[in-house]
């Protein structure tokens, strides 16, 4: 697919130096850019809050960190 875009001159010297910098052509720089875009159903959201649950380990203290704060833990 064929797109065209006009840019200022700085924002393309900025995309250029990022290619350059990655060693990849401009139109891949674009692309990857695009590509790491949300798309439109919205999938990526879903898939960004897996993380959620990370810490949610009955090991070590992350499990009782509410009770540690309310004890004052770190304080000086």
């Amino acid at each position: 697919m064929t797109v065209t875009i006009e840019l200022t001159a700085d924002a393309q010297a900025r995309l250029e130096a990022e290619a350059a910098r990655r060693g990849i052509t401009l139109d891949q720089l674009v692309a990857d850019l695009a590509a790491s875009l949300p798309s439109e159903s919205g999938d990526e959201e879903r898939s960004a809050l897996t993380f959620l649950a990370a810490g949610a380990s009955k090991a070590g203290i992350t499990h009782r960190i509410d009770e540690l704060l309310a004890d004052g833990f770190g304080r000086s």
